[in-house]
């Protein structure tokens, strides 16, 4: 029996262990977003030579759209090129986009991915780039987008990721998405930024000196969260990644539970191949070589999704505080404490999700949350072979 109480206890030290550091990490982070300032970029007259690369994997229905406002830029036309990758496009939809003013690379591959065509594509491109940015075939980039990465581009940095943000909002599920994406531009991009720390990179919207971009890629042989892979690799070799607050591309949002659960199921398994490749390897890092950049990558893979660590910190404050208050059984842990895990993840939460979400719509989506919870939980035992196929999230606006 003793042996039994002594497991139980040290389960329930482990556990508390996890989330109270799981918590404290992002509201650190959340808390210091407040005090981000965005570095001063010199406005300069010269226009870099910038290629602008879209992937676009079966994305038939919003490829056109995207491709006609990526030439809307205020950036001298001549100086960038925007580089659609058709990947498995309809023939009506290649058609179309050649009769715009762009670069059409066709690529096939018998298993796709986005690191596969971004590399064919830079293998493919004959003229000479200063920087490229990538974007996703769904997304808009703002007017001045190229100026604002230029200007920093040439403030001295290699690498800047820019803020993306939701073109929709029509769903709860959408609402939820893009509630999610602030809070993590919040924490991971603001507030790394703040205390010194390189931004997280985002997949799209981020731009790259050309050259360490081609030559970084030819490293990378991911299937999803090639971005992840990236961040892991800057950090080795410290090479700093800024973040522009208003250097905007708005990016469609999740709309329905099912393509919830296609992408979180890969955002899922990237998050636990990186921690079982990188963990080794970001202790060493920081004990011998004092990289606490290559660390906080790896600790951001042993942290849990927001909403896993939202919903089971809420359900472990209920259970032992039913436990305590309700059949007077005490835990090892004081329910007290767990309360206050609870409330350490809710005020994260609070303190990094913008004003504009403090409205009705939010409330009202904050229904499906306890579902997209549960679709979260469920997914964490339909991970075998995530990592091994591409899973493509589908894009398209649909209506109210």
């Amino acid at each position: 029996m003793q042996v039994i109480e002594s497991i139980l206890k040290a389960i329930e030290y482990i556990m508390y262990g996890y989330f109270i550091m799981a918590s404290l990490y992002i509201f650190v982070f959340a808390f210091a977003g407040h005090f981000y300032k965005k570095q001063r970029s010199h406005f300069s007259t010269v226009q870099s030579k910038i290629a602008v690369l879209i992937p676009s994997y079966k994305e038939d229905t919003v490829i056109i759209e995207v491709a006609k406002s990526a030439l809307k830029q205020n950036y001298e036309s001549e100086r960038f090129d925007i580089v659609v990758i058709a990947d498995s496009l309809k023939q009506t939809t290649i058609a179309k986009l050649k009769t715009l003013p762009i670069l059409l690379i066709e690529v096939s591959f018998e298993e796709s991915t986005k690191a596969k065509a971004l590399n064919t594509a830079m293998a493919n491109l004959k003229e000479s780039y200063d920087y490229a940015i990538v974007l996703d075939a769904d997304n808009l980039m703002e007017p001045n987008f190229l100026v604002k990465m230029n200007n920093a581009f040439l403030s001295g940095y290699q690498i800047v990721q820019g803020h993306r943000k939701a073109k929709n909002v029509n769903t709860s599920f959408a609402i939820l998405d893009a509630a999610s994406e602030e809070i993590n531009n919040h924490i991971f991009r603001r507030g790394h930024r703040a205390l010194g720390l390189s931004s997280g990179l985002i997949g799209s919207g981020m731009g790259f000196d050309f050259q360490l971009f081609k030559s970084m890629m030819q490293t990378v042989n991911a299937i999803g969260g090639f971005d992840k892979e990236l961040e892991f690799k800057f950090a080795e070799k410290r090479i700093p990644i800024e973040y522009l607050q208003d250097a905007v591309v708005l990016d469609e949002k999740i709309q329905k539970s099912s393509d919830f659960s296609n992408q979180r199921r890969r955002w899922l398994a990237t998050q636990f191949v990186y921690l079982n490749r990188y963990f080794k390897q970001g202790c060493l890092e920081l004990f011998f070589k004092g990289n606490i950049n290559f660390f906080d990558k790896v600790w951001q893979m042993i942290v849990p999704p927001r909403i896993l660590l939202l919903g089971i910190t809420s359900l472990l404050a209920i259970i032992f505080s039913f436990l305590t208050f309700t059949l007077n059984i005490h835990s090892y842990i004081s329910a007290y404490l767990w309360i206050l895990n609870l409330l350490i993840t809710v005020t994260a939460f609070v303190l990094a999700l913008p004003k504009s979400f403090y409205n009705t719509n939010t409330l009202k989506a904050l229904v499906s949350l306890p579902t997209a919870f549960v679709r979260m939980a469920l997914l964490l035992f339909k991970l075998k072979g995530a990592n091994k196929k591409f899973i493509h999230t589908s894009h398209g606006s649909i209506k109210n």
